[in-house]
């Protein structure tokens, strides 16, 4: 439900409402009866979570390849190491069985 924010026109008393949007609008002021106007709010703000919303999840392609190439660009003593062992290429062929003779 939001909060809406009054005035009233003849004592100039200011207060904010908690109500349904469904509700009419307040009419008389509580302080001294005259008539109250509703004011524009700012309303709340939005609160925007997961991904999609940051200006870092759009990158431009040209970004991106800067980034890439400064990357391969870092000296040795810059780059990790790589924790994994190498390994070893998938086309390679197991050793070949010695054939028995009979």
């Amino acid at each position: 439900m939001p909060t809406y924010e009054y005035e009233c026109r003849k004592c100039g008393h200011r207060f904010e409402e908690f109500q349904s949007m469904k509700d009419a609008a307040l009419t008389t002021c509580p302080k001294c009866g005259g008539e109250l106007k509703r004011l524009i709010g700012t309303g709340a703000g939005f609160i925007f979570k997961g991904s999609g919303f940051y200006i870092t999840d759009y990158r431009s392609k040209g970004y991106e390849e800067k980034k890439k190439s400064s990357e391969g660009a870092a000296t040795p003593a810059e780059s990790k190491p790589s924790a994994k062992p190498d390994a070893k290429p998938a086309d390679a062929k197991p050793a070949a069985k010695p054939k028995e003779s009979s």
